[in-house]
């Protein structure tokens, strides 16, 4: 267990519980992201107190996910990211590994002010592929919400597999979900973050939650990036321009290539 799971595990077990039923769904949002070490974790722990409640879902509170993420070849979601295209999506499956089953996401920007996430059930759909329903879906996604066509060629580009604790406020519609353990695999290499720093991303429905007020006092601002960026980043040297500062926090080591004697997949 690594520092970051340890003092997460301490905080969500000191905590009130709430079930799935009282966490806000917060379809349409404003997200926002950070990086802290688990010294800052602590302290944002303690001021937040009694505000915030764990979720427990029978008897877990700290859940593991992996998410596939798709692109086209040459990469072109990640570059509207990275090129702060008021208008750009995510697509990928989310699968939940302690019982939650696997959904389809498309994750908005640029239809409002904040993100919009749109989702179908994906149970009988693989992780790593999209079949028909599934690009129906994307393509009335995108059209609908953001008068974009589906771009042609989609690929499984990038898995990402992490632990999740998700502190609730208590006092209104919001909450922070603090990931810990990300692994990024591309098919090529992996890339393990470091364990002593946790990824907080703030989720509200105006922007202003609790949880973004004690990180301000504590002097730690957002940092406007994806878990897709920076695995894509990091296993294939794209350029990262506005994120080398969060990369060189996160990740400590030269990514893992394949074991000898092992053919890469060309896709995770």
């Amino acid at each position: 267990m690594t520092r970051a799971d340890a003092l997460l595990a301490g905080v969500a077990a000191g905590l009130p519980a709430v079930g799935l039923a009282d966490v806000p769904a917060l379809m349409s949002r404003v997200d926002r992201k950070y990086v802290v070490p688990v010294s800052v974790m602590a302290r944002l722990a303690a001021e937040l107190g009694d505000d915030v409640a764990v979720l427990r879902i029978g008897t877990r509170r700290q859940f593991r996910y992996s998410s596939t993420y798709f692109d086209t070849g040459d990469l072109l979601t990640f570059r509207q990211h990275r090129q702060g295209r008021r208008r750009r999506f995510k697509i990928r499956t989310r699968t939940y590994l302690d019982g939650g089953g696997r959904w389809l996401e498309v994750k908005l920007s640029g239809a409002g002010r904040g993100t919009d996430k749109h989702r179908m059930p994906y149970g009988s759909g693989p992780g790593d592929a999209l079949t028909g329903e599934a690009l129906d879906f994307v393509s009335g996604t995108l059209r609908d919400g953001l008068r974009l066509p589906l771009p042609d060629g989609l690929e499984p580009v990038l898995t990402t597999d992490y632990r999740r604790v998700t502190l609730v406020d208590r006092r209104g519609a919001a909450r922070v979900t603090c990931d810990t353990g990300l692994v990024c695999r591309d098919g090529t290499g992996t890339a393990r973050a470091r364990g002593d720093h946790v990824l907080l991303e703030s989720k509200s429905c105006g922007g202003g939650s609790g949880v973004d007020a004690v990180l301000r006092g504590l002097g730690v601002r957002p940092v406007g990036v994806s878990k897709y960026c920076l695995g894509v980043a990091r296993l294939r040297g794209a350029p990262a321009n506005p994120w080398h500062a969060v990369l060189r926090r996160l990740f400590e080591d030269r990514p893992a290539a394949p074991a000898p004697g092992r053919a890469a997949a060309r896709n995770p």
